[in-house]
């Protein structure tokens, strides 16, 4: 698995969340990780994956994904910490 991203919509998601996409990438390791087609646009799929990083804290990250040679490509788009009722989807094992 591979990760990509706009160094500015990473800048600007540090300074907006507080989170770098380097973090928000280690959700997609999370054994328990939740994923769901969010939308369709800009002729892409859109995807929200939802999951832990370093077992505590509950990340929102929006992305798309494609197969490359090398597999999956994930490039991430935003990342925030979950919302209340994100992070009891998560807890309950479902998007």
């Amino acid at each position: 698995m591979e990760f990509e991203w706009d160094e500015q919509k990473n800048s600007s998601n540090q300074r907006k969340h507080g989170l770098s996409f380097e973090e928000a990438a280690r959700v997609f390791f999370d054994p328990l990780c939740l994923r769901q087609q969010d939308r369709y646009e800009n002729g892409e799929e859109r995807w929200q994956a939802l999951g832990a990083v370093n077992g505590v804290a509950v990340l929102l990250v929006a992305h798309t994904q494609r197969d490359s040679e090398g597999g999956e490509v994930i490039r991430i788009i935003s990342a925030r910490r979950a919302t209340k009722a994100e992070r009891r989807f998560y807890e309950q094992g479902e998007l």
